[in-house]
């Protein structure tokens, strides 16, 4: 059945119209779809084109939802189609949307991936590993992934990132044992995601050296209190459980004996 269109009325919000046919409301549209189809008064109207229309404004309306997420900063194919998912769209409508985006080269995935690598490269201290891991979420592809590690990370700035962190790690954890702080800063690496060479690389060209004086005063520190917190054992006891807590934490056997005769010549 063919209708008439006897008015179009501007809504209040910018670029969207009613349609009326017959003099009866119909549907909104948008002002593209109304470019698209030509729209104008006396046009006649059946139900395959309003049907057409309708569908066409479904997918306008979806285009700017993602263009206004879009705007705010770069988002991957993934998470724009989990954002219009989001809105309850059908799939024919999400699948047109993104389909225009792509066309419009709105949506890229490799330069959204070159991108990210480049800017956790300079403002944060992740490895690759993670960044990875990051990635994949945002539904990046293993080869894209790939790529803008390659091209945007390499393996000179993954020893620059390496070593300024474990520099970071060497001061956080230096009141450790030497032997202690070492692990702490090789597992710090690890869980920001730098292989293993790199972590190598990184300590070799740190050339960490414990410094005897501060491990002496750590050890004392920490001694002093499992000493005390074991005055209920006999002296053989009580140095023994001393010992071997100080040595679990990395130091010296030869400065935790040391330590043990202090509190012998002091008992």
């Amino acid at each position: 059945m063919t209708k008439k269109i006897t008015k179009i009325v501007a809504q209040k919000r910018a670029g969207r119209y009613n349609v009326y046919l017959d003099d009866k409301y119909a549907f909104p549209i948008s002002e593209s779809v109304m470019i698209q189809f030509r729209v104008f008064k006396g046009m006649e109207v059946d139900e395959a084109l309003r049907a057409r229309m309708i569908a066409a404004d479904d997918v306008s309306k979806a285009y700017t939802r993602a263009l206004d997420y879009l705007s705010h900063q770069l988002r991957t194919e993934k998470e724009v189609h989990d954002k219009l998912r989001d809105e309850d769209l059908d799939e024919d409508v999400i699948t047109a949307t993104m389909q225009q985006l792509r066309e419009l080269r709105l949506l890229n995935d490799q330069q959204y991936a070159d991108a990210y690598v480049r800017t956790a490269k300079r403002t944060s201290d992740k490895g690759p590993r993670v960044i990875r891991q990051k990635l994949r979420l945002k539904g990046v592809g293993e080869q894209l992934i790939d790529n803008a590690l390659a091209g945007q990370f390499s393996a000179d700035d993954r020893l620059d990132n390496a070593t300024q962190l474990a520099q970071k790690l060497a001061r956080r954890y230096q009141r450790q044992a030497f032997k202690t702080m070492l692990q702490k800063v090789r597992q710090g690496l690890m869980s920001k995601g730098f292989d293993a060479e790199t972590i190598g690389n990184a300590l070799d060209a740190l050339d960490l050296e414990p410094d005897v004086d501060e491990q002496w005063t750590s050890l004392v520190s920490q001694g002093q209190k499992l000493w005390q917190r074991n005055r209920k054992y006999a002296f053989a006891e009580r140095a023994m459980r001393t010992k071997r807590s100080l040595y679990q934490k990395g130091f010296l056997m030869d400065d935790i004996n040391r330590f043990i005769d202090e509190q012998a010549t002091e008992d």
